[in-house]
Formats: C-alpha cells, structure tokens, sequence
C-alpha cells in the first residue's frame, strides 16, 4: 500500500503556501488544476502520479476540503473537484449562476472510520445510537465522559476529534449519525487535515475520532478501529474491503466522487485524464487503501461521460446508502 501521510502533509503545506500561485497556473492549458477532499486525495494524487509517469500532461491536486473545492470549481478556478459527498443545492446555484456545468464521477467507495487509541481497552464496539450521544449538538458541554455514553465504561474524559466543517466526511457522518448534515457539537478538535485527528486520538485514551479509512490503514500501529453496529443490527462489524463490498459496514460507507468542469473537457489533455482515471483509477485506490468501485460503474461511469451526461444524481443533497449503478442511471441535474 502507498504512504500517504508525508505526502498528505507537505501538499497541505504547500496549498496553504502556494494556492494563489497555483490558481494563476491554471490558465495554462498544460496544467490540470485539482482540488478539494482530503479524503479524495490519496487516489487523485496517485492517478495524477501514474498519468504523468506514462507521459500526461502536468496535474496538480490541492486539499481545501470537499466545501473549499467546490467554492474554487463554481469560481472557475479549477478543472476537477475532489469531493467525499455529492455537491449540494446551494453549490449547484452557484455553479449555475457561473454557467459552470460538470460531470458527476463516483471513483471509489470509502468508509469512515471511527477510532481510538491503541491504549484505549474498554470500547469493544458502539452503536450508531451511542455514537450520535456524543456527537449530537445536544452534548456540547454536556456528555464529557464515556461513563455517560455507557454505563459499563468507565469515568473517563472523551476527547472527540473529527472533521472541519468544510470537509464533505464531517457532513456524511453527521448526516449519518446524527441524521442532519453539519448537524453536530461544536467542542471538538475539528481539522481539514485527517494526521491532526490520527495525532489527537493516538495520544489520548478517552479520545475518539473518524476518518477515510486510508487514514486508518496508514496509522494502525497507534489507533484501533472501533466496530460499529447499524440501526437494529446485533454484532459490530468493522470497516474494511470485504464489509465495504457486501454491505454489512453501515450507516458509514460511501461512494467518494470527482467533479469535471464541461468546459475544461474541451481541452485533450483533461479529457484524457478522466478516461485515465476511470481506467486505472481501480487498481491504484486499492493501493492507497480504499474500495475501488465495480468494473462496470466504471464502465457506465465512463459512457456517462464519453456520452456527455451532466449533473449530479442527487439533485443537491446527499443521499445515505445509495448505491453506485443507481447513482449512475439517474438523470443528472445541474
């Protein structure tokens, strides 16, 4: 499996140095300019690696978070748009309002993993109820203990640790969890940069986190993936490719997407990248550590492009438990 960590971090470092430079570059037609999720980021920057090595032209991919991508993309500042949850309504506006119209490719499955530390000796699994007691808006200032998530656990302080609120896997959790999305307590260590969650929980036994499960892969010498029972299930199961594939790691797996500006696609090199993503994309998401899509999503993801087929499939909100094929035989709206 690839490292991702170092890399992760010296990108943020350069895209909070460099974006504006960044942005500049991107008027030059040899450039593909990439950014948003996080999440995305490990399999983007992985094809962008592999496409430029078999002679493509140059890529570069930044991390804003899921939100600050698509505040670039529906500005015109970007080609492609990393994105861990479906553009939403109020982003659909002002895309439209730029007359910015894209394609809506799902390339991987992820499943958010909730973690604590390796030291951590009393959480042998949590309900989706349990989880949403700590993380509701309710519990801010309130639910301080694990001994008050479960009366078995003992009077330990938790310490949360998540995403920002512009990171599209802090709305898929919440949503998920506490059933609105950005709906969720306020005191938390809230950060874009997933190594600041592993960082927080790997030093804290009453600290509790969630991520993309690369993540997770890469930090398992310190962190210990929590198993999670969904909504009336009995046995907590773990995050991994098999629970992923046969659906029994729920309310929390979900198809991650990239989002290709129309207009960009007039230009060979962008359109090449695309096919290429959704060709070889497959193989090097396994390698980075997420769930590669079925080879015929990909096959219908690619005639849905090749076709022209804009919009999004879920018409500016986001949708839990949706199915890949389903999301691509549904009309896209913009």
């Amino acid at each position: 499996m690839k490292k991702i960590s170092g890399s992760l971090k010296a990108a943020i470092g350069v895209a909070a140095l460099c974006g504006g430079f960044l942005s500049q570059q991107a008027g030059a037609a040899s450039v593909i300019e990439i950014d948003g999720s996080s999440t995305v980021y490990p399999i983007t920057e992985a094809v962008a690696e592999e496409y430029q090595a078999a002679g493509g032209a140059r890529v570069t991919v930044g991390i804003s978070g899921t939100g600050g991508g698509f505040k670039r993309f529906c500005r015109g500042e970007t080609d492609i748009s990393d994105a861990s949850r479906p553009i939403l309504k109020e982003e659909m506006v002002l895309c439209a309002q730029a007359g910015i119209k894209y394609f809506e490719l799902p390339v991987a499955y992820d499943a958010i993993t909730v973690v604590v530390s390796k030291d951590n000796d009393f959480v042998d699994h949590l309900t989706v109820e349990e989880l949403k007691k700590m993380w509701e808006p309710a519990a801010a200032g309130k639910i301080t203990s694990w001994k008050q998530v479960r009366d078995s656990f003992p009077d330990v302080p938790l310490k949360l640790a998540g995403a920002g609120a512009d990171s599209g896997t802090f709305d898929y959790f919440t949503e998920a969890v506490v059933g609105v999305a950005k709906s969720s307590r306020g005191d938390y260590q809230a950060s874009e940069d997933d190594n600041v969650t592993v960082q927080f929980v790997s030093r804290d036994k009453g600290a509790l986190g969630y991520f993309g499960l690369a993540y997770y892969e890469e930090n398992k010498d310190t962190l210990r993936a929590v198993p999670i029972v969904a909504p009336g299930g009995s046995t907590g199961v773990v995050p991994s490719i098999a629970t992923v594939n046969d659906g029994t790691y729920t309310p929390l797996s979900r198809p991650i997407f990239i989002y290709v500006k129309e207009k960009s696609v007039q230009r060979p090199e962008v359109r090449k990248f695309v096919e290429f993503y959704l060709k070889e994309g497959g193989a090097l998401t396994r390698e980075v550590g997420f769930v590669d899509l079925p080879a015929a999503a990909y096959e219908l993801a690619l005639k849905n492009f090749n076709e022209g087929k804009l919009g999004s499939g879920f018409g500016g909100k986001s949708e839990v438990g949706l199915k890949v094929e389903e999301l691509l035989a549904r009309e896209g709206k913009l």
